[in-house]
């Protein structure tokens, strides 16, 4: 995170360090893997890793796309490793863990975006890990059903997609993306009968009216967990702050997002679209 402005007290982090910290580094390191945590520089590396938990990230660290927002590496990303699922499985067998989130950069440079590439490792993970839970946290793929079904098809049990801003804003933080289109994205996933899972950013100049109708789309579309959070800059080349918002206010959204109809709700400063995530596979 960018430290170039004086943050408020609430946003104060955990420091990234600590026993199981330094294991899950490790591990991420030794087999080569990415985690989105390092790579999107988020605010609960430290809360999270300490719990033995991280988001990994397939498909290499580099993006085709790049969104105002975030901090991943845009370029031109290397062939898919065809070793990785396998790394990946054995990893998380390794850190013991029930739960797992796993997401991508945007691979448009790939025919199918890296459909196929997702459906492998999501069996993968299913095989070595027997019993475990998955969030697969996808990328739009273009929009086409034909690549969205192949991660409906592999069966992980909550399937996200993040709206990331309010419709105004989409075009001037987002890459490609377009906000109709993660919202048809999620509307596929939901009428295909998966939990579906978005998430956007407050404090980039939204107004109170647009959060209040950015979540009427989602609940339209079928959404039933949802994550806000503060934008954070990453860095001097990233969309300034506009606002930061209140810890009360986030809780004040929390609570109209329940009452539109959404299952769950994570409303606060520092949440992250995997922030806490064992918690909304509850929602099936």
């Amino acid at each position: 995170m960018y430290k170039g402005r004086r943050l408020p007290e609430w946003l104060k982090m955990q420091r990234a360090s600590g026993e199981n910290y330094s294991r899950v580094k490790r591990l991420v390191e030794s087999n080569r893997l990415h985690t989105i945590c390092t790579s999107g520089n988020c605010p609960n590396i430290g809360e999270c890793w300490n719990a033995g938990t991280a988001t990994f990230m397939i498909l290499g660290d580099i993006c085709t796309r790049a969104c105002k927002f975030c901090n991943t590496r845009t370029g031109k990303p290397l062939p898919p490793d065809p070793d990785e699922p396998q790394r990946l499985a054995e990893s998380i067998k390794r850190l013991g863990i029930k739960h797992c989130v796993i997401t991508s950069v945007d691979r448009d440079d790939l025919k199918d975006s890296g459909a196929f590439f997702w459906a492998n490792t999501i069996a993968t993970i299913k095989k070595t890990n027997p019993g475990l839970t998955i969030e697969a946290l996808i990328p739009d793929f273009d929009g086409k059903p034909v690549n969205i079904r192949k991660i409906i098809d592999a069966s992980p049990d909550v399937i996200s997609h993040n709206i990331e801003t309010v419709k105004r804003l989409t075009p001037l933080i987002r890459t490609k993306a377009k906000y109709d289109r993660s919202l048809a994205v999620i509307k596929y996933i939901t009428d295909k009968g998966k939990i579906s899972k978005s998430g956007f950013m407050l404090g980039l100049g939204e107004t109170e009216k647009e959060v209040h109708e950015t979540m009427d789309d989602l609940v339209n579309a079928g959404c039933r967990i949802l994550t806000l959070g503060q934008y954070l800059k990453p860095s001097m080349e990233h969309m300034e702050v506009v606002e930061y918002i209140t810890p009360l206010k986030f809780e004040e959204y929390r609570e109209l997002a329940l009452n539109k109809g959404f299952e769950f709700v994570e409303s606060s400063p520092l949440v992250r679209s995997s922030f806490h995530a064992e918690k909304h596979i509850k929602a099936g």
